[in-house]
């Protein structure tokens, strides 16, 4: 590791939701966690991470969108993490400013793709040199899903969605549509009815379409907007529910049939771009 900051002083980061084109949940573990199945694949729809080195030594967070955020999330707690596990103290400060475009408790991964942003983008910008392995780490500490933000490719995941493997899913049109509630991961995943023992897949199971998201029987009794969104999309083809959000999408072969199918069912929230099979950063 290098004890002084590169030459640079700032980044604009674009930073992407993700969706999860599956999501098996094939066994609870003793630490209380679940051991998954599933791909991430990311959206071109993304918030913007802007990181500057101050002179002040603090960690601060500017926000550029109509919501709050608590005062440490998970952009201040990178930052935090990041600094700690260098161990150096003559780093300079920084400044992030958060321009939100992802919605909250959508399952798209929105505060996860900011943190590993944050990551990467201090690992630049101080001059730190730490390899892929320490980023993984660093953000496995974080959640669950900053590991995938932090490798940047569209990947097969197993474990608690930090095994991750290289894999190439088509890139589609999808129809995103966001109901108006909140998910709790939590709830859902504590939730009494939740299928915890789905069988484990192959690749190939997945590319011949034998697969689902096992929380979407718990999250449609739960919310009412999420099934009803489900409902309306099913006439059109096969939507899911996007890991534990409350998001769901209905994959597509086209722009123009994307756009034929929100219109029809008059989507409130709709983002229709071709999916990535790499992260904007």
């Amino acid at each position: 590791m290098k004890n002084a900051p590169s030459a640079k002083t700032g980044l604009r980061i674009f930073s992407p939701a993700k969706i999860n084109l599956f999501l098996h949940v094939t066994g609870r573990r003793s630490d209380g966690y679940h051991n998954l199945q599933t791909v991430f694949q990311f959206l071109t729809l993304h918030d913007i991470v802007e990181i500057e080195l101050t002179e002040s030594g603090a960690i601060e967070r500017i926000d550029r969108h109509d919501f709050e955020l608590p005062d440490i999330d998970l952009t201040v707690r990178a930052a935090g993490l990041i600094r700690e596990y260098t161990k150096l103290d003559n780093l300079p400060g920084v400044r992030i400013t958060l321009t939100k475009a992802i919605p909250s408790g959508a399952g798209m991964g929105g505060g996860s793709s900011n943190a590993a942003a944050v990551l990467v983008g201090l690992n630049r910008l101080w001059g730190l040199d730490l390899d892929e392995s320490s980023l993984l780490y660093l953000g496995s500490r974080l959640g669950a899903d900053v590991p995938i933000f932090i490798k940047g490719s569209a990947s097969w995941a197993e474990g608690v969605g930090d095994m991750l493997t290289d894999c190439n899913p088509p890139e589609r049109w999808h129809v995103l549509w966001i109901p108006d509630c909140h998910v709790s991961t939590k709830d859902v995943f504590e939730h009494p009815d939740l299928n915890r023992n789905d069988r484990m897949i192959t690749v190939q199971d997945y590319f011949q379409g034998r697969y689902g998201n096992s929380l979407e029987p718990v999250v449609r009794t739960l919310f009412k907007p999420v099934d009803d969104a489900l409902s309306a999309l099913n006439h059109y083809g096969k939507p899911q529910l996007n890991g534990s959000g409350c998001s769901v999408f209905l994959p597509c072969d086209s722009f123009k049939e994307a756009k034929s199918v929100a219109s029809s069912v008059k989507v409130p929230t709709v983002s229709s771009p071709s999916c990535l099979n790499s992260a904007m950063y």
